[in-house]
């Protein structure tokens, strides 16, 4: 087994999240545009949505929808409408590719460690929106925290999920004061259309045969089943914990685990061809070609 490597969670999420399911990633940029462009409408109409206010100066009058081209297709935005005169978020559709990127990045961000109003704050800032107050930042913060949590705890029953990779990450925090290395512990699963979806993701103190047991249930619980193929690196806890929660899956060791291991098999001059000639077996289009290629090699 090979060391565990320190690497920036948020990243790695993002990485698989924009490469992810687009239903996903659709769902939840809309869900954050849609929120800032409401909490917008409502400070420019000095109340938020339904509320009786003297400081009250417009009235929100219903939505017009209006697409929204991404790498993850096209969103339908509601678009609030005011009573007097007009409203247009710039910074959403006239920077299309800047607050895309905001946008996926604190999805990834908030999949990972919740929403918080410090975050909101910042891609508040960062997108150029300058009518928010405190409160609404922190009201906002709430409301976007409770759907990421639901989201994070939805029912996978619904989806068919064949192949599942496993994988911890090793992440500093902050603990009473002082940085500590966590685990954070991620399963990756492939659906029906054929789309990487995050699973889960959990955080441990030690990365064990408990902690990925209580994970890996944690997955079932919320109505994982049919996997028929888990791919991990070769740690004994795991590989024993995935037989246990997930009976009946096949394991295949994590391709890149295997090929770091093999490397260091071999003369260091010898590296790089080995590493060449190892990739072309992986590279092969069907299974009959897959072994003609490992047979030559």
């Amino acid at each position: 087994m090979a060391a565990p490597v320190s690497v920036d969670g948020a990243a790695f999420l993002r990485e698989h999240i924009e490469s992810a399911s687009p239903d996903l990633l659709r769902t939840m940029v809309k869900t954050f545009a849609e929120a800032l462009m409401s909490a917008e409408a409502d400070a420019l109409c000095g109340a938020a949505y339904g509320q009786r206010s003297d400081e009250r100066v417009n009235q929100r009058d219903g939505y017009r929808p209006r697409d929204w081209d991404t790498r993850a297709g096209t969103i339908e935005l509601a678009i609030p409408k005011l009573r007097n005169g007009s409203y247009f978020p710039d910074w959403l559709l006239q920077h299309r590719r800047r607050a895309e990127q905001a946008l996926v990045s604190v999805v990834a961000t908030a999949y990972l460690l919740g929403v918080s109003t410090r975050r909101v704050e910042k891609l508040v800032e960062q997108l150029g929106i300058a009518s928010l107050s405190k409160s609404q930042v922190s009201e906002m913060a709430a409301h976007l925290d409770a759907q990421v949590e639901a989201f994070r705890n939805r029912p996978l029953d619904s989806g068919h999920y064949t192949f599942v990779w496993t994988d911890a990450l090793v992440v500093k925090v902050r603990e009473h004061g002082r940085t500590v290395n966590v685990h954070a512990l991620v399963a990756v699963g492939v659906n029906a259309d054929g789309q990487r979806e995050v699973l889960g993701l959990d955080v441990a103190s030690d990365e064990d045969g408990a902690g990925w047991l209580a994970f890996l249930r944690s997955l079932t619980a919320r109505g994982l089943s049919g996997v028929n193929l888990v791919v991990s690196d070769a740690h004994r806890g795991l590989v024993s914990a995935i037989g246990a929660a997930l009976p009946g899956a096949a394991w295949q060791r994590c391709r890149t685990h295997y090929l770091r291991n093999l490397l260091t098999k071999v003369p260091k001059s010898a590296q790089p061809w080995v590493a060449t000639l190892v990739r072309t077996v992986f590279d092969q289009p069907d299974a009959d070609s897959v072994h003609a290629q490992y047979t030559a090699s």
